[in-house]
């Protein structure tokens, strides 16, 4: 099967990846320009490079995998089987990019968006066919979960068809019905918000706010340190639409959170969090 993957970013290149690790699939890695990407495509090439050196992967399958995907501008998209979004976190960029999409792929390509907090309804709105989600977890080459997203208009056959190719990939999917955060998000967003909370509060610092959950929760990582990975702008947008769309201040974003993102400080992706990182 064709994939076409709309963003090549880190969770595109990894979505990309993810799909271009079976021989089942060819990938079609795309972005505004072409020359972005390439960028993705490269980072590909790196991070199999790196795994290569680490000896986690043999040294004849970067090539294999590389060669599976084609990195181009968005007419490339015009015979895959299921594109899949990952651009930009914001409701009028998504459904523009699909907009445009109809104009472009076959009448039977199945259109999905790896949103990580939007409805996946209001996204198709206006669309010749639904979307469904297909949200990825960060890096999406690695993390074992999708969260398929059923809004309106998406059927039981569709449901499975995205469920079978999930797991064509080796992933684990769990359904859930179109709503503010889905599963995961609704849940760890909230959970990293609050730790921000109590290290504004003064109550502990981020070394040990992110040790007592390491240890007294048996979490792989502390929330402050998940935040940086995730990046804090992208924390700050589910808290906000969790805010507004569940209309609950329990989920209102701390200030501590949105005063950190407008000093630009997001985490690993520039360097600075509530951790520094090696650029």
């Amino acid at each position: 099967m064709q994939i076409g993957i709309v963003g090549a970013g880190a969770m595109g290149s990894g979505i990309a990846l993810a799909f271009a690790q079976s021989e089942k699939h060819t990938v079609v890695l795309t972005d505004a320009r072409a020359d972005l990407a390439a960028s993705g495509k490269s980072r590909i090439a790196s991070k199999l490079a790196k795994l290569v050196e680490k000896g986690k992967l043999d040294g004849d399958a970067p090539a294999r995998f590389l060669d599976r995907i084609q990195a181009g501008e968005k007419n490339l998209l015009a015979k895959c089987d299921v594109v899949v979004e990952a651009i930009v976190e914001r409701l009028d960029a998504k459904q523009n990019l699909f907009k445009e999409l109809q104009t472009i792929c076959r009448a039977d390509a199945v259109f999905a968006s790896n949103t990580s907090s939007l409805s996946v309804t209001a996204i198709a709105k206006g669309l010749d066919r639904p979307v469904v989600g297909v949200h990825f977890f960060n890096p999406a080459d690695v993390m074992a979960l999708v969260e398929i997203v059923v809004g309106a208009g998406v059927g039981r056959d569709l449901v499975d068809r995205i469920r079978e190719l999930v797991e064509s990939i080796g992933k684990t999917p769990v359904e859930v019905v179109d709503s503010p955060g889905f599963i995961v998000n609704r849940i760890l967003i909230p959970m990293i918000n609050e730790g921000v909370a109590i290290f504004a509060e003064g109550v502990a610092s981020a070394e040990d706010i992110d040790t007592a959950m390491k240890l007294g929760a048996n979490h792989p990582m502390g929330p402050l340190a998940l935040g940086d990975l995730i990046g804090l702008d992208v924390c700050l947008s589910i808290m906000e639409v969790l805010h507004t769309q569940l209309n609950d201040d329990k989920y209102l974003p701390h200030p501590h959170l949105r005063a950190m993102v407008e000093e630009g400080k997001l985490g690993r992706k520039t360097g600075q969090g509530f951790f520094t990182y090696a650029k």
